[in-house]
């Protein structure tokens, strides 16, 4: 039987009006420290989020989701933060923030295959 290693997990969110609270879920953030992954999952959906809220800038999200996914592996274009290790990647991208784009609480699991669960969460959560 493979082993089960320990991941945590959040959900990416688009919160256009922060004074209500009021969110769209958009992706998920995985970081498992023992199969060295950390990925995240991402779906645009312009007619959806366009419903939400109209005054929505799609374009300005859509490079802000860039960068996180680019912050998430370590890509250069993901700056200064993308150059720290995996585990303070996903700190920084969970942390609690007051933006358009947040995360929700960070949850733990136990999985053998983290892609495969990072899919299965979003097709959960977000798809």
């Amino acid at each position: 039987m493979p082993e089960q290693h320990l991941f945590e997990y959040a959900v990416i969110r688009v919160v256009p009006r922060v004074e209500r609270e009021e969110f769209l879920n958009v992706g998920v953030i995985l970081y498992c420290p023992k199969g060295k992954y950390l990925q995240c999952q991402i779906t645009i959906d312009e007619e959806r989020l366009r419903i939400f809220c109209k005054q929505l800038d799609v374009e300005e999200l859509a490079k802000n989701l860039y960068a996180f996914e680019q912050i998430c592996i370590g890509s250069p274009q993901g700056g200064a933060i993308a150059r720290l290790d995996a585990a303070s990647r996903f700190r920084w991208l969970t942390a609690t923030r007051s933006t358009v784009v947040q995360t929700s609480k960070v949850h733990p699991g136990f999985s053998t295959e983290p892609g495969t669960t990072l899919k299965r969460l979003f097709d959960q959560l977000v798809a």
